[in-house]
């Protein structure tokens, strides 16, 4: 058994939460009525099947562990780490990809997922890849919420609206796809330069989320960016250990980002946000695999697990492992399903009150 499984506290809370709408008489055991989502491809279930990008996830050996063992276009060998926190919430199915023909009608009622891979707080980040820019996720968003007063009517939409979780994973593409190969846009700014544009950024679109009815918004942190296979195989200079001062840059943001956050805490009246923290528990499960049940850390399942994501991670890349559950990364980038079950448990967490 491993020993991330949930613990005693968190069960406690959530049956707490659970027993809670039953006595108020509720039908639907969902602790929050929808979730809503925007950002990159740790949280990108789909969309960006529908456009004419590089980064894609909707071939094989993507998707082997999830439903059907199919892939679906997540960048993951099965779940996500919010869909797993959707299932703890009490979701039986996932929302959809916004640009899903089945994203429409009753779907729509749990939420819709806006992220596409490739994605970041810097629009240039995402249309260089041919993703969807955070301010078209916004843009969708608005199209989302007139359907669903088509399909809820204008009170229970506005309901929905209010008192949905809307989750927000962005920043690592900025850095790993865009800063750190862009000599152009690395020379003109400073790591520290760059992220305060970023987080302008994110201050700007959580206050127009907010305009636009949001209540309950999760960010998350950035993960500690030189301990990604890729990036230590890019930036390491042949060394095996997580690359330090990317892993000081993504602190730095971090730390502003949370600064920032209290900002728009005290500015925004009857707003409910937190930052989750990503960076410690996967610098955790890196440096310390075997405590959490893992053998592999220093690379992903797939392929060599050095530089396969996206269409280098493919039915034939060779050496691809067979048990998935062992490894921290599935790609050389992205959390396998067993390690996002952690990190799920981390979310949950961390933002309880979001959902009280």
């Amino acid at each position: 058994m491993r020993s991330h499984n949930r613990g005693l506290g968190l069960f406690l809370t959530i049956s707490s939460l659970l027993f809670s709408s039953i006595a108020n008489a509720q039908t639907d055991l969902k602790l929050v009525p929808a979730i809503i989502t925007f950002g990159d491809s740790v949280v990108d279930v789909g969309n960006n099947n529908y456009l004419p990008t590089i980064l894609k996830a909707d071939f094989p050996p993507y998707g082997r562990d999830f439903v059907n063992h199919s892939p679906t276009g997540r960048f993951c060998n099965g779940k996500l780490a919010t869909d797993l926190t959707a299932e703890t919430l009490g979701f039986t199915t996932f929302p959809l990809p916004y640009l899903s023909p089945e994203a429409s009608g009753n779907n729509l009622l749990i939420g819709a997922n806006f992220a596409s891979a490739g994605s970041g707080y810097y629009d240039k980040t995402a249309i260089f890849y041919h993703a969807i820019p955070l301010t078209q996720q916004v843009e969708y968003f608005k199209e989302y919420q007139s359907k669903l007063a088509e399909v809820a009517g204008s009170a229970k939409s506005s309901k929905i609206i209010s008192e949905a979780l809307y989750i927000v994973s962005a920043g690592s593409s900025d850095f790993v796809q865009n800063y750190y190969i862009n000599p152009i846009l690395n020379k003109f700014y400073s790591v520290d330069e760059f992220s305060d544009i970023l987080i302008q950024s994110f201050s700007s679109f959580v206050e127009e989320l907010y305009g636009l009815g949001a209540r309950r918004i999760g960010a998350t942190s950035l993960p500690p960016l030189g301990c990604l296979p890729a990036t230590i195989t890019l930036f390491g200079f042949g060394s095996n250990e997580c690359v330090s001062n990317l892993n000081s840059d993504a602190q730095s943001f971090n730390r502003k980002i949370n600064s920032a956050t209290n900002q728009l805490q005290k500015q925004l009246s009857g707003l409910k946000i937190v930052v989750f923290d990503i960076y410690t528990p996967l610098y955790d499960l890196v440096k310390n695999p075997p405590k959490y049940g893992f053998a592999e850390a220093r690379k992903g399942c797939c392929g060599t697990g050095t530089v396969e994501t996206s269409v280098l991670c493919n039915p034939k890349s060779p050496g691809t492992c067979r048990n998935a559950t062992q490894y921290v990364f599935w790609d050389s980038v992205h959390p396998s399903q067993a390690a996002n079950q952690v990190l799920a448990d981390a979310l949950l967490l961390q933002g309880i009150n979001l959902i009280s």
